[in-house]
């Protein structure tokens, strides 16, 4: 009898493990492998140089009807492929991108494919419906597994709220949170990309190709796993939040996406860096995105914006009360007309308050005028619009705009990231595409590639910019928080951060002031920022007067490209420094930023290749330290072995203009 149980019991062993299907994938270099297992449930992990980073984790979807994918699945076949291209990059910090990765894509009898795929700096996978049948997504478990209490970089949700449905409506705006797994908030949710150091190495979290479906939040149950969480479907909403600009949700039905057959779902990517600057340099949110739906791009023209609701309408030395008023924003365009600047923003105010109706105009403000006023000076008009206003009467709103020779939209306020919301995005680019307008996405969640699907979405808030400094003090760690978000957040896409700041404060001297507001950190901090962040459609969030005060750095930053040939990371540390450098047809641009440590930094410029070259630079004063504003300007030759020696004051920064004899 027990020789029969032992029969039994390997029998049932061996079934298992012939039903047990093992694949692997390897990157094009070979050092990154990713393990897939189909049983019961579908389980990846990943290796890098032969290390475990993340643990036999599962995956699945759970759909309508007792369906799922993932969940006692059966394998039909198996594809795999290798590809190595080059991808055309439009309006980014390169205009073309390596792409190389070998690719194993697992169809399953149940309609669906769970396609992996493996790149020297990372791993993607995503699932796609084969069925000819729409369907509910009910849930999808995307898992991280650690089995180690590794340190993380946490943006959680900022918000009052504690409950988990509270804080799906926030504005994708936090400093990083710097615990151990295990110490993460259970009650809070984070959102992406999110930053995990597992010794030497880095791994975040990201998502790309989000379309017709939610955002995923990062949540933390049990130690050492961290686990998605979307938020469901709008049932109901209500006009309401800021100035009646946003819809609140008020009900929600019980499933996350409302999908159509054969839909691709999003990438869940995991990158992993061995230095803290590949991070700064990573591609891969850009090149998994559909390619750009828009076929002649010539007519989006990227650039600089001159602001003026960070500086509160800060004009002086003028004979009119400055405000929204025509007589305000004319003089935005002659500065900006002055200083070869493309734009000017009507920020919130040009449109009847409390009303979500972009057709009733204020009184102070006469668009078309300005609007000519503007062509004539070669600066075009971009206007403000709260999420709800633009939403319900989106297609009359572009064609009538666009017919007034209005450039773009900033568009605000949207604090969501459910399906419903992402839809919108979508909607509000292709839109917009279609009467040849800019979209300037604020008030949102992070980009997931809809840029490069859509290249008339030139920028993207869901930064903790810096807007943040006309209401906070010393509480909020600015000059950290610059440091850090370049190696996480700009991962995903560009940033409408605002920088640009003339008035400049030191750790011990800086005050939230509304009307006339300051950086943390010190002017070249500011120059270097327009280097180092990303943002195709940059802000100069001062005053007129103030830059024309300071023409030497204005001149200087106006002169900054926006879009990029190339990009270089030369070095930096999370939380500490980053440098960067940045070419656009002959001249390259390099900047440096410390966190509130001086520091002086070796840079290697080989990237010059042959020739002789001069540099244009502005550091640090000798009193930066104590008057943050104080810097000094050079011109210096860069030396034949490419290396030099810089140095930066406590939230300092350097920048560089390089350009050949």
């Amino acid at each position: 009898m027990k020789n029969l149980f032992l029969i039994v019991f390997f029998l049932l062993i061996s079934m298992h493990l012939s039903s047990q299907k093992n694949y692997q994938l390897k990157s094009p270099d070979g050092e990154l492998m990713v393990n897939i297992t189909v049983d019961k449930s579908i389980t990846y992990s990943l290796l890098h140089e032969g290390e475990q980073l993340i643990e036999p984790s599962p995956i699945s979807m759970l759909l309508d009807n007792g369906k799922s994918f993932g969940i006692d699945s059966k394998v039909k076949n198996i594809k795999t492929t290798t590809v190595d291209q080059v991808i055309k990059a439009y309006f980014y910090k390169r205009n073309e991108i390596k792409d190389n990765y070998n690719e194993l894509t697992v169809n399953f009898k149940e309609d669906f494919s769970l396609i992996f795929r493996a790149y020297n700096e990372g791993m993607a996978y995503r699932f796609v419906s084969t069925g000819k049948e729409d369907f509910i997504v009910k849930n999808e478990e995307a898992t991280f597994n650690f089995d180690k209490d590794y340190k993380a970089y946490i943006p959680y949700v900022k918000s009052k709220v504690k409950d988990i449905e509270g804080q799906y409506f926030n504005s994708f705006e936090n400093t990083y949170t710097y615990s151990n797994l295990s110490k993460m908030d259970a009650q809070k949710l984070a959102f992406t990309p999110l930053l995990i150091e597992a010794g030497r190495k880095k791994i975040c979290i990201a998502e790309s190709d989000m379309e017709n479906y939610p955002g995923m939040f990062i949540v933390n149950k049990d130690g050492l796993t961290l686990n998605s969480n979307f938020a469901s479907y709008p049932a109901i909403t209500e006009q309401g939040g800021h100035n009646q600009l946003q819809q609140i949700v008020t009900a929600r039905e019980p499933y996350i996406a409302k999908c159509k057959a054969k839909t691709n779902f999003p990438w869940r990517i995991v990158i992993v860096s061995s230095d803290d600057k590949g991070l700064a340099d990573s591609d891969m949110v850009y090149k998994l995105a559909t390619p750009s739906r828009i076929q002649d791009i010539s007519w989006i023209k990227p650039g600089k914006v001159a602001w003026e609701w960070w500086n509160h309408w800060g004009l002086y030395n003028v004979d009119f009360e400055t405000g929204v008023n025509n007589e305000t924003y004319m003089a935005y365009i002659d500065f900006a007309s002055r200083n070869n600047i493309e734009y000017v923003i009507l920020d919130e105010g040009w449109a009847v308050n409390l009303k979500a109706d972009l057709f009733q105009v204020v009184p102070e403000i006469n668009l078309e005028k300005l609007v000519a006023y503007g062509k004539s000076k070669n600066v075009g008009i971009i206007l403000w619009a709260g999420y709800h206003a633009f939403h319900r009467d989106m297609e009359k709103v572009c064609r009538h705009y666009s017919e007034m020779g209005v450039k773009g939209f900033k568009i605000d306020f949207m604090d969501r990231d459910d399906q419903q919301m992402v839809d919108f995005h979508y909607k509000a680019a292709e839109t917009a595409a279609q009467y040849k307008l800019l979209v300037d996405f604020h008030g949102t969640y992070k980009p997931t590639g809809l840029n490069r699907t859509y290249p008339n979405v030139i920028n993207y808030e869901g930064v903790n910019g810096l807007e943040q400094m006309k209401w906070t003090g010393t509480e909020m760690d600015m000059v950290t928080y610059d440091v850090t978000m370049p190696f996480i957040r700009m991962i995903a896409g560009p940033v409408d951060y605002t920088q640009g700041a003339m008035r400049n404060a030191t750790k011990r001297t800086h005050r939230g002031i509304n009307d006339e507001p300051m950086s943390q950190g010190t002017r070249c901090r500011q120059l270097a920022e327009y280097v180092i962040f990303e943002s195709p459609l940059n802000m100069l969030c001062d005053s007129p007067n103030n830059y024309e005060r300071e023409q030497e750095c204005t001149g200087f930053i106006s002169a900054i490209p926006t879009v990029w040939d190339n990009t270089v990371s030369l070095n930096g540390e999370v939380g500490k420094y980053i440098s960067i450098a940045r070419q656009k047809d002959d001249v390259w641009y390099v900047g440096s930023l410390t966190n509130w440590d001086s520091r002086e930094l070796d840079l290697d410029l080989s990237f010059l290749g042959e020739g002789d070259y001069i540099a244009e630079i502005f550091k640090d004063g000798a009193n930066a330290n104590k008057i943050a504003s104080d810097y000094k300007k050079e011109i210096i030759t860069i030396p034949a072995n490419r290396k030099i020696t810089i140095s930066m004051a406590q939230g300092g920064g350097y920048a560089m203009k390089i350009y050949k004899k």
